[in-house]
């Protein structure tokens, strides 16, 4: 009896069973680029979305702090900590909006320009690992495809 319950309980994927959703898929792609992003920048004392915050005023510099939080992936009222924490370490610094008197402007400043300089090479390694099995070619799709879901879900 002990043999027919084996096979029943058997491990061995089904030829039938559905293949994980992309959206398991994406979300083990982004924890595990996240670890590897934050052992990367632990030394620099950030962490993986500090840095994603201050590649994004890399990017777009002059942003507020409703505008960084939706685009660093960050709520609205986390983004109040990580400003903080930046602006304390000196990375980022705030000014008045000249157009809007009652809106901070954030802005990276020469010491987050070093760090991101420093971390830029590691950054582009680890991302060189992710798509390391797949031709120019492919990594271009795969850029355009997550764009293309990105954008249908915003």
């Amino acid at each position: 009896m002990a043999g027919t319950q084996t096979s029943k309980t058997s491990s061995a994927p089904s030829p039938h069973r559905a293949p994980p959703s992309l959206l398991y898929m994406v979300k083990q792609v982004e924890l595990v680029v996240r670890s590897h992003l934050d052992e990367l920048v632990k030394p620099s004392g950030i962490t993986a979305l500090q840095y994603t915050a201050l590649t994004v005023l890399q990017r777009h510099d002059g942003l507020s702090a409703a505008q960084l939080a939706r685009t660093s992936f960050v709520t609205a009222q986390s983004i109040a900590d990580l400003v903080r924490s930046l602006e304390g370490r000196g990375l980022i610094r705030r000014e008045r909006n000249p157009h809007n008197r009652r809106e901070l402007l954030i802005l990276l400043t020469d010491d987050g320009r070093e760090l991101l300089d420093r971390h830029a090479g590691p950054v582009r390694e680890l991302e060189g690992r992710m798509v390391r099995e797949l031709t120019a070619a492919q990594t271009e799709q795969f850029r355009a495809a997550l764009s293309t879901a990105w954008h249908a879900l915003s």
